[in-house]
């Protein structure tokens, strides 16, 4: 992953287990924990009322950040999904980017996000990547090498804006 020179990642995350799948890949625990999350960020959090179950799961790809919490349990502590070109842009997306209330100030979502990015440029190498950012986080995204393609536009009640990470060329190893 290529980002600009001001982003400064966490070292490492050594409690953090990624799981990178598609949707038939994630075992019913695993859907049950993002859609609880999901919910808990999404719906009730940011008191939002909209339709997360958008019939894009099943094509997508999901990124999983597990942790292990003070009672020794897996929890999901952050998640991503990438959703492959052409279903909701030509290029591929990011979207449904959430970091878990307990895991959050921890550069968890920094990492979530370097992560998805990277595995996203493995998966459709040579692409572009574009995403509909909640505007306030808009510093952060330009932080991956997103750049703002939009005015701002209200969707859920909520100011976004539309930003792309231009397509990069293959390189040779």
């Amino acid at each position: 992953m290529t980002a600009s020179s001001s982003l400064s990642l966490p070292a490492t995350a050594p409690d953090t287990e990624w799981q990178w799948c598609t949707f038939d890949a994630l075992s019913q625990a695993d859907l049950y924990a993002i859609l609880a999350q999901r919910q808990d960020v999404f719906v009730v959090e940011q008191n939002c009322v909209f339709q997360d179950i958008d019939g894009v799961d099943q094509q997508s790809h999901h990124l999983l950040a597990w942790q292990t919490n003070q009672s020794c349990a897996r929890v999901l502590a952050a998640y991503l999904r990438c959703i492959p070109p052409g279903i909701k842009y030509p290029e591929c997306s990011l979207g449904r980017v959430m970091t878990a209330r307990a895991a959050r100030g921890s550069g968890l979502g920094k990492l979530l996000f370097a992560e998805g990015v990277r595995r996203t440029a493995l998966t459709y190498p040579g692409g572009g990547i574009r995403i509909s950012a909640q505007q306030y986080l808009e510093a952060f995204y330009q932080d991956f090498g997103f750049e703002s393609c939009s005015a701002p536009y209200l969707e859920d009640d909520i100011w976004h804006v539309e930003m792309l990470r231009p397509a990069r060329p293959r390189t040779l190893p």
